[in-house]
């Protein structure tokens, strides 16, 4: 069938980015939003646009009831969830179904199998897919827990099967901790998820941080769009993602590419999806999540295949087979993506919420920036705080590199602290630049007072090079040092 009109049931730059390829497609859009939304970008954009609630998103973007009556209203064809919010909850997606209305998505039942570690490492393990050793179900009490940290050995990790984020997950040393871990994993996995219940995998050292884009059609063919490394993370989220991984043979990205399509064959995946990995320091890699959704990062698989996803669901959720075989995909080139967050990172990128006064986004070649602000536009308290996606593309690793420090020394952002001189930080470091590195990146080389250093620097560099330009003397080069000052300078830069 021919899908005509789609609701975007989501927000900000993925609403916008979804937006776009509808337009390509000649299919009309329907934007929901919140009262705090109502200004955005993404509203502007749609054919229509209709206030489902207030701003909290328990009041509007995850009130399914509010977005059927929309998308009923509109007689929209389908909706596209994004990613967040409704994305991967299966009770929206079987409300769609008995709607007659299409989710550009996988089914309810993947969706169900895949959101639950346990679940989902059954159905790995059935497709013979590398897992972490750890126990066999969930973890019902203390004695259990401590017979199978005997059998998995120490360090170990405590996992919440309904988890995501960093949420319900505890590293445990010793046995002697065992205890307070558990008890706090599974508090915590109740109040975030609703469910307690928690497992228990030995804790993998040094890990890299792989995941294998597919997609997979309604008529059983299912590929994969190779590989992104998202090993550079704070708090358990990614920050730095690029295509493809500089650590991968061809043959370990052929292995990690065919246990993704399995893992998809499996539970009978229909759509665009990703596969997630752990790859230790032997190279030896181990099945971690699958993702039911269009994930942050897609855009460096799209760079790197000349792929549209969000093209490739639609037609996917509209019946229509895949038009390409694997043997069709190749990579080429070299992606970036860095998420822009008003967090600080010098003060543990707590979040740093308010109006962008300065907003000046880089162009040029291979530069691509997926937002969903304006100058002037307040950040909202209310959801995530990342302002962009910055991408960049060339024909190799290092040129992607260099394309992205440039792009981030065009971006002006000023009126909030945002993650830019930490991302500027990350990719330059030698262990980024040489592909040595893990997820323990931050742990290992970041602290806030780099950032100090860097800002001096750059006001060192600033001085030297008034000092060299202005022919009018020592006093207007000092009066306009004094002046760069005077205008929190170091603090505008840090922001640049």
């Amino acid at each position: 069938m021919k899908i005509k009109k789609v609701l975007i049931a989501n927000r900000g730059e993925i609403a916008l980015r979804i937006m776009r390829t509808c337009r390509e497609m000649s299919v009309n859009t329907v934007a929901v939003y919140s009262e705090a939304d109502r200004k955005s970008p993404y509203v502007k954009y749609a054919d229509e646009a209709f206030c489902i609630g207030p701003a909290p998103s328990n009041q509007s973007y995850l009130v399914i009831d509010e977005i059927v009556e929309v998308a009923k209203k509109t007689k929209s064809d389908a909706i596209h969830p994004g990613y967040g919010f409704l994305s991967e909850n299966p009770e929206f997606a079987r409300r769609l179904e008995k709607e007659s209305i299409i989710l550009i998505g996988p089914s309810a039942s993947a969706m169900e199998v895949m959101g639950s570690k346990l679940a989902a490492k059954e159905t790995a393990k059935a497709q013979n897919i590398p897992l972490v050793p750890g126990s066999e179900g969930a973890i019902e009490d203390l004695t259990e827990a401590k017979n199978v940290a005997r059998e998995v050995g120490f360090p170990l990790l405590i996992k919440a099967s309904a988890g995501g984020g960093g949420k319900g997950m505890r590293i445990v040393e010793d046995e002697d901790s065992i205890d307070e871990q558990l008890h706090l994993a599974m508090n915590e996995a109740r109040s975030a998820f609703g469910d307690a219940s928690v497992f228990i995998e030995r804790y993998v050292k040094s890990p890299r941080h792989i995941e294998i884009q597919i997609l997979a059609d309604s008529h059983g063919n299912v590929v994969h769009l190779f590989e992104r490394e998202c090993s550079i993370q704070r708090r358990h989220q990614k920050v730095v993602e690029e295509a493809p991984s500089s650590v991968l043979t061809p043959e370990l990205r052929k292995a990690m590419g065919e246990c993704a399509v399995n893992l998809a064959k499996g539970c009978n995946y229909v759509g665009a999806g990703t596969v997630e990995f752990l790859l230790d320091d032997k190279h030896d890699f181990f099945f971690l999540e699958m993702n039911t959704r269009l994930q942050v990062e897609h855009p460096v698989s799209e760079l790197i295949t000349g792929i549209d996803l969000v093209r490739q669901q639609i037609l996917a959720a509209a019946g229509e087979k895949l038009a390409f075989t694997q043997e069709d995909l190749q990579i080429q080139g070299h992606a970036l993506e860095v998420r822009i967050y008003a967090e600080d990172p010098q003060n543990n990128f707590l979040p740093d919420i308010g109006k962008l006064i300065t907003y000046e986004r880089p162009q040029g070649p291979g530069v691509r920036v997926d937002d969903g602000f304006e100058q002037g536009m307040d950040i909202p308290i209310y959801y995530d705080p990342m302002i962009s996606k910055l991408i960049t593309y060339a024909g190799t690793r290092q040129e992607a590199i260099d394309r992205m420090t440039r792009a981030m020394d065009e971006y002006k952002i000023t009126g909030v602290t945002t993650t830019l001189p930490f991302c500027k930080f990350a990719i330059n470091h030698e262990a980024f630049t040489s592909g040595n590195f893990d997820t323990h990146f931050v742990q290992s080389y970041f602290s806030p007072e780099i950032l100090d250093e860097d800002n001096e620097e750059e006001y060192l560099a600033l001085g030297a090079f008034l000092a060299i330009t202005k022919e009018s003397g020592e006093s207007e080069k000092t009066s306009v040092t004094n002046q760069a000052k005077s205008n929190n300078w170091k603090a505008n830069r840090k922001l640049n």
